[in-house]
């Protein structure tokens, strides 16, 4: 086993089971079991675990047994339906590394790995994951036990080098010798306008741990641009509550209880329509590219990575609704109903009131939520 990647990387074969007895002796997760099961005695909680965990030897294994029935669970509950285009991927044996517009934190990979199985693909994907998140050390055993590996925030210019160098050696080392898929997101953070755009330092950091130039190391990574809707954000009255704070305190930060309170809501929130859609490798045009100077290239491939983005996005009636709102004109009228109107205006209003500020500016924050419904309309139309 390569060592050099320990403290990033998820749990490998032969770990799961001490993996295991971690969380049970976590008095935190503890808690969490309690409140899923609170009337089973601590010891038959754990004995169950441990029963149902039996024959799991491998992170996918425990994703198989686990983790896909509660998302399927959460696809029921919380989405109207989801649906992934994938024509574009090679079938066989290939392995890619998909970079998507980001929307839940959680679901975002999960809901892949749950199409990817579903559509026959021969493997789920690992899942990149700042460690701001892994607020504490059950849900860091967790997510390694999940196939995700770390990504380090908050640090110096010479420790984020090191750490970007480490984690691109680490997803080289994923998809050429482990075979595995990855996930990342196009950028740090969620876009909260949903106004999505590559981050050229995330393409730089993918090219600086594989071999030869930018473009042969960023070929070895087989990217995949992937495209994430929702017809409906759970998250975005936080985001719009977020942009007052913001506002009113350029130094306001979100706490960890914040950060809690967006998992929770992102992953049981209601959803509406859900769609993926995988454009073709970009190992297909990269090499157009070759003969610009470094200093153009990282943000050229972005741009053209973010035009596969925007074209794959599926567009619902609400986001037609929004631009319209926002404009004062009928521009898009043909692309919704009068009752579907009605219907995205009464959840915009359901939506403004659950914001609870002392000062709710309410122009500014409908505003705000409509930018975000509008937006992937006017990015489709521009690409």
């Amino acid at each position: 086993m390569n060592t050099e990647f320990d403290e990033i990387r998820p749990y490998e074969k032969g770990e799961m089971k001490q993996a295991l007895n971690q969380l049970l002796s976590d008095r935190h997760f503890q808690v969490i079991l309690k409140g899923m099961v609170p009337w089973l005695p601590k010891a038959m909680r754990n004995g169950l675990l441990r029963l149902a965990f039996v024959g799991i030897k491998t992170p996918l294994g425990f994703q198989l047994r686990f983790m896909k029935p509660v998302v399927k669970r959460l696809i029921r509950k919380a989405c109207s339906g989801i649906d992934f285009d994938h024509q574009a991927l090679s079938g066989g044996d290939e392995r890619y590394t998909f970079v998507s517009n980001h929307r839940d934190i959680v679901l975002d990979s999960a809901f892949l790995s749950v199409l990817l199985i579903e559509n026959k693909f021969p493997t789920t994907v690992e899942i990149a994951i700042g460690d701001n998140l892994l607020i504490y050390p059950w849900i860091k055993t967790l997510v390694r036990m999940n196939k995700a590996f770390v990504v380090r925030r908050s640090l110096s210019a010479r420790e984020l080098l090191e750490s970007s160098r480490l984690m691109s050696r680490y997803m080289h080392h994923a998809i050429a010798h482990k075979r595995e898929n990855v996930w990342i997101a196009q950028r740090e953070g969620r876009a909260k306008d949903s106004d999505d755009r590559t981050q050229d330092s995330v393409l730089k950091m993918l090219a600086l741990g594989g071999e030869g130039s930018p473009i042969e190391s960023l070929k070895a990574l087989h990217i995949v641009p992937l495209t994430i809707s929702y017809e409906y954000d759970p998250c975005d009255y936080l985001k719009a509550k977020e942009f007052q704070q913001k506002r009113d305190d350029p130094s306001f930060k979100k706490s960890k209880q914040d950060d809690l309170d967006n998992m929770k809501i992102g992953i049981f929130g209601k959803k509406g329509r859900v769609h993926y859609h995988a454009a073709p490798c970009i190992n297909t045009w990269l090499d157009e590219l070759k003969d610009l100077p470094k200093t153009e290239l990282f943000s050229a491939i972005a741009q053209r990575m973010d035009k596969s983005i925007h074209q794959g996005y599926a567009l619902y009636p609400g986001n037609f609704v929004a631009c319209d709102l926002l404009s004062g004109t009928n521009e898009f009228a043909a692309h919704y109903t009068a009752e579907e109107k009605n219907v995205f205006e009464q959840y915009l209003q359901s939506r403004l009131d659950l914001i609870d500020l002392p000062y709710k500016d309410v122009p500014f924050l409908r505003e705000r939520i409509l930018t975000m419904y509008a937006n992937p309309v006017r990015n489709k139309l521009g690409a």
